[in-house]
């Protein structure tokens, strides 16, 4: 599939792979669904077609968006440098850039999706 059908070009007629929005000159662009004070914290599954990623951090002065891009610099194998929210910083749908090879980062969040 062309990039331009995953990023919403203009022949993509809504079409997008699920959990992932889009190419990034460095990297990928990822829908990112935020449950903060959880119990149990984890990353994996998908929720109307984004990453789930579970914090312990509550939702209070960012802490839970700051808890959940350490989370996804963790599960991606990156430096949290490499995670950069690009929207949603004070909702429960974000979306983040994560930089590094492209094609070990798809292979990573087919594998997080699915668990």
């Amino acid at each position: 599939m062309a990039p331009s059908m995953l990023c919403g070009g203009p022949q993509s007629r809504g079409r997008r792979t699920v959990g992932h929005t889009g190419f990034v000159a460095t990297g990928l662009r990822v829908s990112v669904r935020v449950k903060p004070g959880v119990s149990r914290p984890g990353i994996g599954g998908a929720y109307g077609g984004a990453l789930v990623v579970a914090v312990a951090a509550r939702a209070v002065d960012g802490a839970a968006t700051e808890a959940a891009l350490v989370a996804v610099a963790k599960a991606f194998g990156v430096r949290r440098r490499d995670v950069t929210l690009v929207s949603g910083r004070t909702r429960r749908d974000k979306l983040v850039d994560v930089t590094g090879e492209r094609v070990s980062l798809e292979a990573r969040l087919a594998t997080l999706l699915r668990s």
